[in-house]
């Protein structure tokens, strides 16, 4: 240890310099070490910063660019909703100058009446003022006032009165005497039927509510591609008029109408309406109806109390609730008649179960009559004959129309509750059957011809659409059935104005990615 006595103030000032520097320094590494723990800090901050930053920029620019596909689908939709509203407007304006031409028209007229009118009253002045006249020169020539001239009229004109009605009275009488059997029976089988049920003719136009007139649109689609689908897909005609809230669909074939709607209501419900979403919504409103059908022949099976029934005629008898003869439900006139043939058979001590089930089968031939040749009583009871039905009642159900000579008391009896319940006033009309067996047997000529799939008889029966297979025809012989099918409807049948046959043959080609 040197001595610090004997240093020299130099070294003294050296040592103490030495010592400071020493210390400086040391405090400037610690803060240097601080410093730079600090700059690391800042510059993994201003690294997520950045980070952060380069997300947001990305979720931005994927918002900008679905907010772009949203506006183009919305631009797209404000279009076709602007087109909608021009073309009614356009309806509007028409009919408005028709509604204008028309009151013009209509003021016209009344001009017309009330000149006519005051023509007709001096006229009727004219007459009267002659036919006072005419009266007192006869009153003044025979000697007789008007009273007593009417009273010898009347009394003359009662004379005659009495004379023929004494006549009609006596011929009343003797045609009552002459038909008092035929009348006798008919109160009889009136007291003995106990029973009263509703026909309604069906319609051949069904209305599809809408939720709003902006769906009118969607039904049409782009250049009406969605409404032609539809019709090609249905075989169902749609029409879209100025009705708010409604579209008609409109077809001669009851299932096909109402395969159509359910379709239809499907698709507005769910918004969405494309020709693929179309033929999907189709697929499932046909397995929807074909189960209605089951559910509607179980029913009426109960309803007169059969429970045997061959499970392959069930689908058959619910096919009817659709079917109609001149007018009325088929499968409501068939539970009818069980009805009324149980009542009748009870009443005269026949088997009631036996006669209500031939009589409940008797018209089974119509539900697939446009299928196999011959009248429908011939064609139900051969179905019935094939599915284990006694013989008895395929003799009711083949001599129900006299094409085979009735040789039972309960074939009789068919006879009679089917005359019954399809001669009661207002049970059927004759005019939609005709024109119903004209629709079908356009689409029956058309089918006919091979290479032919479906065929549609639309635009109440001015349109046939022929759907033909593209493997087995082409346009060449696409053209050649047209003009056959055409050629054989002007030989067949008998129809007001003209009917387009429009073949169809379209090619498609599905391949799946994957």
């Amino acid at each position: 240890m040197p001595d610090l006595h004997g240093l020299r103030g130099a070294d003294l000032l050296f040592i103490g310099l030495l010592v400071i520097s020493v210390v400086v320094a040391v405090v400037f590494a610690v803060r240097w070490d601080r410093l730079a723990q600090k700059a690391r800090a800042y510059q993994l901050a201003e690294d997520q910063r950045v980070s952060t930053a380069q997300e947001l920029k990305s979720a931005a620019e994927k918002r900008l660019s679905e907010l772009d596909r949203r506006n183009g689908e919305e631009r797209d939709d404000i279009r076709a909703e602007r087109e909608a509203v021009i073309r009614r407007e356009t309806l509007v304006a028409e009919r408005e100058a028709r509604v204008t031409e028309a009151q013009g028209a209509v003021d016209d007229r009344a001009a017309r009446v009330d000149a006519l009118e005051a023509e007709a009253r001096a006229r009727a002045a004219e007459l009267d003022e002659a036919h006072e006249a005419a009266i007192r020169e006869l009153e003044r020539i025979g000697g007789l006032t008007r009273d007593k001239a009417l009273a010898e009229v009347m009394g003359h004109a009662e004379r005659d009165a009495r004379l023929r009605a004494s006549a009609v009275a006596r011929d009343i009488e003797q045609e009552a005497r002459a038909t008092a059997e035929r009348q006798a029976s008919e109160i009889v089988v009136t007291a003995m039927q106990r029973l009263a049920t509703d026909q309604t003719a069906t319609s051949v136009v069904t209305a599809v509510d809408l939720p709003s007139e902006e769906m009118k649109g969607r039904i049409i689609g782009r250049e009406g591609r969605n409404i032609r689908a539809f019709e090609q897909v249905t075989g169902v005609n749609v029409l879209i008029d100025d009705t708010p809230g409604s579209v008609l669909l409109s077809s001669f074939d009851p299932v096909r109408r109402e395969t159509a709607r359910i379709a239809l209501e499907e698709l507005v419900a769910d918004g969405r309406i494309h020709p693929q979403r179309i033929e999907e919504a189709f697929e499932r409103s046909r397995v929807t109806v074909d189960e209605r059908i089951e559910a509607a022949a179980r029913e009426a099976l109960v309803s007169v109390g059969i429970s045997d029934l061959h499970p392959d005629l069930i689908p058959v008898v619910g096919a009817l609730r659709y079917r109609t003869s001149n007018g009325q439900n088929v499968l409501a006139h068939l539970v009818e008649c069980g009805h009324l043939a149980g009542l009748i058979a009870a009443e005269l001590g026949l088997d009631a179960a036996f006669c209500r089930r031939a009589a409940f089968l008797h018209d089974l031939g119509k539900a697939v009559t446009h299928e196999h040749e011959g009248s429908h009583a011939l064609v139900g009871a051969e179905l019935a004959r094939r599915h284990g039905e006694h013989p008895d009642i395929v003799h009711a159900i083949e001599a129900h129309h006299n094409e085979v000579e009735p040789r039972t008391v309960e074939a009789v009896l068919v006879q009679i509750v089917d005359a019954i319940s399809g001669s009661r006033p207002g049970a059927r009309r004759e005019s939609l059957e005709a024109y119903v067996h004209r629709l079908e047997r356009l689409e029956e000529i058309a089918t006919a011809h091979e290479g032919v799939e479906r065929a549609f008889a639309v635009q109440a029966g001015r349109d046939v659409r022929v759907m033909v297979s593209p493997t087995l025809l082409d346009d060449a012989q696409a053209a050649a059935l047209a003009r056959q099918i055409a050629k054989e409807i002007s030989e067949e049948l008998t129809f007001p104005g003209q009917i387009r046959v429009t073949v169809v043959r379209e090619s498609r080609a599905v391949e799946i990615a994957s």
